[in-house]
């Protein structure tokens, strides 16, 4: 991959694991990575995220990737300050307002020739996802495995409607969806005991590394085979079918409403 001198990246979640890793590729292909001087951004709290953004800003710093990796997986039930169940507030809610807020940064950065990038991380677990447009939250019976799914389908179909907003715009940014496969992270401690167990025996043989789970977030944000190509859903850091119900636009268009509506 080609080095990114004088380019400025966000990577979400980015103190371990997969976004750790993220951070540490582009910082090493020359991005001026934010996680890098943690910048503080809670992703379970609208008021942290405006803070955030106003912070970012104020460095009057270019942006050309965003990365949206942060996330939660399979935890109890809770909710964030904001009164969201956490799978939907933090992983998908959180990234939506996130990147809404900075849109106009990374348009202003981005050119017709050298595109700025939203890259968002979600996982095959979408292929099993449901989106209970009328229940989000889980209310009527909580599923630590559906919510988790639920909100990463919701990343697909996010992404999926941001770019063709940013295309019937004209603005030089893209956005793609990336599945980093299963790895080995810290987001596995709160999996039931036989899952963990099954990880700590046959973690080297079944899970990729944080490293190798990175490839395809790096993949998306500096590739010149992706340069002005946006709405994919990529795994190995090749293009591949999303779910079906990914593809609605009905339903893409939905979920942006509702979302606009709950972040206010």
């Amino acid at each position: 991959l080609p080095q990114q001198p004088d380019r400025v990246a966000i990577v979400t979640g980015g103190t371990d694991g997969i976004g750790l890793c993220t951070a540490w590729h582009l910082a090493r292909l020359g991005l001026h990575v934010i996680i890098v001087e943690f910048l503080h951004c809670d992703l379970a709290s609208v008021r942290s995220i405006w803070r955030f953004v106003h912070n970012f800003k104020a460095k009057r710093l270019p942006l050309h990737v965003l990365v949206n990796n942060a996330g939660v997986m399979m935890v109890p039930q809770r909710k964030t300050e904001d009164g969201f169940e956490e799978h939907f507030g933090l992983n998908y809610l959180g990234h939506f307002l996130l990147t809404n807020l900075l849109l106009s940064t990374l348009k202003e950065s981005g050119s017709p020739d050298h595109r700025a990038r939203v890259v968002t991380v979600s996982s095959a677990t979408h292929y099993v996802g449901e989106l209970h447009m009328d229940d989000l939250q889980g209310s009527r019976g909580y599923s630590p495995h559906g919510a988790y799914a639920q909100s990463k389908l919701a990343l697909v179909l996010f992404t999926y409607r941001l770019q063709r907003l940013l295309q019937a715009r004209g603005d030089p940014v893209t956005a793609n969806a990336v599945d980093p496969g299963v790895v080995d992270t810290d987001l596995y401690r709160h999996v039931c005991w036989g899952t963990r167990l099954l990880k700590r025996l046959l973690g080297w043989l079944l899970f990729k590394t944080p490293e190798e789970g990175a490839w395809t977030s790096v993949v998306a944000a500096v590739s010149p085979e992706l340069e002005g190509r946006g709405g994919h859903y990529l795994y190995n850091g090749r293009e591949t079918p999303s779910r079906d119900v990914t593809y609605d636009r009905k339903l893409q268009q939905n979920l942006w409403a509702r979302s606009c509506e709950l972040v206010g």
